[in-house]
């Protein structure tokens, strides 16, 4: 991969603390680029911020939160003088019955996920028409293919999906190019947190190949950073999502006729599973939640 093409250029991610986000930061932050790290723990990203390569910066912000996030874009624009690269990034997820979920949570998955998404844009929009920069949306294979047991993470990562399409057709005559990213099942905390649970983990192993395996992290984000030097439209972070793209249209007839076959297999192993959000992300979100309310 080339370094030239982000050489100078400046990088916003959000959800930089781990995972993904703090993995592309570091290989943007390689190839030349100044990040600017969006998150909820400050300590944390403080230290990954520490751990890069040139120049950067770290900003505690709620990506639901609106005026936050203005204040981000304002303070990362005067900082850096420009913003060429965002990456919504950040994002949490649960999983379980829909009947026995806790509203809250499905909802503040959706919240963060898909409003948040849509938030950072409006935020950033400004700088990266005038920078006519790249915006790239992570997605999932949930925005591909339903899947039980995941209704709050499917419906916020279609939803991303289907917003990102339509607002690269509103900015690409401004100069804008917009992207989406998909991810399988990639070696983070937060598949780890949900790995957590015996009944989760057994149903995604009990996925067809190629779909039931955990994938490095770091081959799927050096096809990241690939696709943000192009300007993607299209990202993917495991080279078989491609081909999924041609038989999504038959996947929800699909999944609906072996899905119930599944539940009928764990329906006696189904109550009493956690009902939080997963992960040391999740965790973070939930106590940041407890401090605004406190």
């Amino acid at each position: 991969m080339s370094r030239g093409g982000l050489e100078g250029k400046v990088a916003v991610v959000t959800g930089a603390a781990r995972g993904v986000g703090e993995l592309l930061a570091r290989k943007l932050s390689a190839r030349g680029a100044k990040v600017a790290l969006v998150g909820l723990e400050p300590d944390v990203l403080e230290q990954v911020s520490a751990r890069l390569h040139g120049e950067s910066g770290h900003w505690h912000a709620d990506v639901t939160d609106h005026e936050a996030m203005i204040r981000v874009a304002g303070e990362v624009g005067e900082r850096f003088g420009r913003v060429d690269i965002v990456v919504a990034n950040a994002g949490v997820a649960h999983g379980g019955p829909f009947a026995d979920s806790d509203p809250q949570v499905w909802r503040r998955v959706v919240e963060v996920n898909l409003i948040g998404s849509a938030v950072t844009a409006r935020a950033f929009l400004p700088l990266l028409i005038a920078s006519r920069g790249y915006l790239l949306q992570i997605a999932s294979l949930a925005a591909i293919t339903p899947a039980p047991m995941m209704t709050a993470y499917c419906a916020s990562k279609s939803g991303v999906e289907a917003y990102a399409h339509c607002l690269r057709a509103e900015v690409g005559h401004r100069g804008v190019r917009v992207g989406v990213g998909y991810l399988s099942w990639t070696d983070t905390d937060m598949v780890r947190g949900a790995d957590q649970d015996e009944v989760m983990r057994e149903l995604r192993q009990r996925l067809p190949w190629p779909a039931n395996r955990t994938y490095p992290l770091g081959p799927a984000v050096d096809r990241i950073v690939a696709g943000i030097e192009r300007r993607s439209s299209h990202v993917y972070g495991q080279w078989w999502l491609r081909g999924m793209q041609g038989v999504r249209g038959y996947l929800p007839g699909v999944i609906g006729t072996v899905g119930q076959r599944e539940m009928r297999r764990f329906a006696d192993r189904l109550t009493g599973m956690r009902t939080g959000l997963v992960g040391a992300g999740g965790n973070a979100d939930e106590q940041q939640r407890t401090t605004v309310r406190d």
